[in-house]
């Protein structure tokens, strides 16, 4: 299998730039695989975690929405915000799933707003869990 760079990018810094062999993120329209010589594209990002493949190896990384550019033989996925799973503080995250959910049950007495940033909150957290959980598993 031949591989191609992907390189993520935050408004703030390169996350994660290396040779990968595939690639899996959710889009808006659902999951999507890519390998090298993908038809190019460029689609919006859920927030959701990224998953690349080198070998055996497996990388995960909590992307909070932004873009993914394809190219023949490169990806590049320009995130509002990103974390590696090492990077990831999960008692912090496990705290803010618990505010968002508060928020989100108390409701009625919110604007559209303020439940779409907790619905987002609420997501953002989940997945740093979910990644940070996952990166503990393999260890």
């Amino acid at each position: 299998m031949s591989s191609f760079l992907l390189e993520i990018v935050t408004p703030e810094h390169v996350v994660y730039s290396k040779e990968v062999d595939s690639l899996t993120v959710r889009g808006l329209e659902g999951e999507l695989g890519i390998l090298r010589g993908h038809i190019p594209l460029v689609t919006p990002l859920q927030v959701a975690p990224v998953v690349a493949k080198t070998g055996k190896e497996t990388t995960t990384i909590a992307v909070h929405g932004g873009f993914i550019e394809v190219q023949s033989d490169k990806v590049i996925v320009l995130a509002e915000s990103a974390e590696l799973p090492e990077e990831i503080d999960l008692e912090r995250a496990i705290a803010a799933r618990e505010r968002a959910e508060r928020r989100l049950a108390a409701r009625s007495n919110q604007d559209r707003v303020d439940h779409r940033r907790a619905e987002l909150a609420l997501q953002r957290a989940v997945t740093r869990i979910n990644v940070s959980s996952e990166n503990r598993n393999k260890q």
